[in-house]
């Protein structure tokens, strides 16, 4: 049986959609929950349940659930990039053990103590940013991030007043979703036309927005649109905050819009087809654009994030 044009045993193929309903029903059923942290939880439970008896099948396994959840439809920039550190923690147990029973205890214990890492990560970099919210702030932030709600909801928890204006983001129109979070929190906001970036663009105090992913130059693949808000940004002399988790750091330097992988910009069930006439759901800010990042590991400039990605995977 042929799957994704490798031939795999029947076995695997069973888990391959036993995997891709475990990470769509975390996502389906917690809406706070990225895609990159739903993999990762993904992957713990595969390796709760697995029973290889060798560390080269367990790591065979895991590498397909990866490949499993790469291959469904959500955003992959996250999954790719927290997929492959939660790996490289884990596996490092390989070289501490004499037994397999041991390794896998290990990496378990390691799984777990990344995972609470993660899960705290969120809260460190809200609680950055927010603190360039001030009384009186004007935001332009676009399409709907969880770490930037979450940033807002601790500024305005500290009783600051500020305003939000949201982009619609096509094609899916997801800061209409933002707005309502935002109104759950009293903070006022306005959506906005796409299009209208550059009207709103003179009226505002700062530019905040999440990530997908941040590649080894300190620039970031986002929804597709961050790149045109970074350029007018810089034009008028606007602030362009990231806020961002470390997991999503990812080993890739692009140099362009093209340099961006396939898997980034489309779907799994688009690949294959002629992409010609596709729409990307991400793009690529480079990192003259980007004023600082907000992270769990601190703030940072694009000019650092490459020194904090060759400690992550040290």
């Amino acid at each position: 049986m042929c799957v994704n044009e490798f031939c795999v045993p029947r076995t695997l193929k069973m888990k391959k959609k036993e995997i891709e309903e475990v990470f769509g029903g975390i996502l389906e059923n917690e809406q706070d929950v990225s895609a990159g942290m739903a993999a990762i939880r993904t992957l713990l439970n595969v390796l709760e349940r697995d029973t290889s008896e060798t560390v080269q099948e367990l790591d065979s396994n895991l590498q397909a659930a990866v490949d499993a959840m790469k291959n469904t439809d959500y955003p992959v920039t996250a999954v790719a990039s927290g997929c492959e550190l939660f790996l490289r923690f884990i596996t490092l147990a390989k070289l501490d053990t004499k037994t397999f029973g041991e390794c896998k205890s290990i990496m378990l214990h390691r799984g777990q103590l990344f995972l609470k890492k993660l899960m705290e990560a969120r809260g460190k970099v809200a609680k950055l940013a927010s603190s360039f919210i001030v009384d009186g702030s004007r935001v332009l932030t676009h399409s709907k991030s969880r770490v930037v709600l979450h940033g807002m909801k601790e500024a305005a928890r500290a009783n600051k007043r500020f305003e939000v204006y949201i982009t619609m983001s096509s094609p899916d129109n997801s800061g209409v979703e933002m707005r309502r979070l935002l109104e759950e929190e009293n903070i006022p906001c306005t959506v906005i036309l796409d299009s209208a970036i550059g009207y709103v663009m003179e009226q505002v105090d700062m530019v905040m927005v999440g990530a997908e992913g941040v590649v080894e130059s300190g620039g970031i693949i986002n929804k597709v649109g961050s790149y045109t808000m970074a350029v007018c940004a810089r034009e008028m002399k606007k602030p362009f905050y990231v806020l961002t988790e470390s997991f999503k750091f990812v080993r890739l330097y692009p140099l362009n819009q093209r340099d961006l992988p396939n898997e980034f910009k489309y779907t799994s069930s688009k690949l294959g087809r002629d992409l010609s006439k596709e729409h990307p759901l991400v793009d690529y800010t480079p990192p003259s654009y980007i004023t600082l990042l907000f992270t769990d590991l601190g703030i940072l400039t694009p000019s650092a994030v490459s020194d904090e990605l060759i400690k992550l995977y040290l």
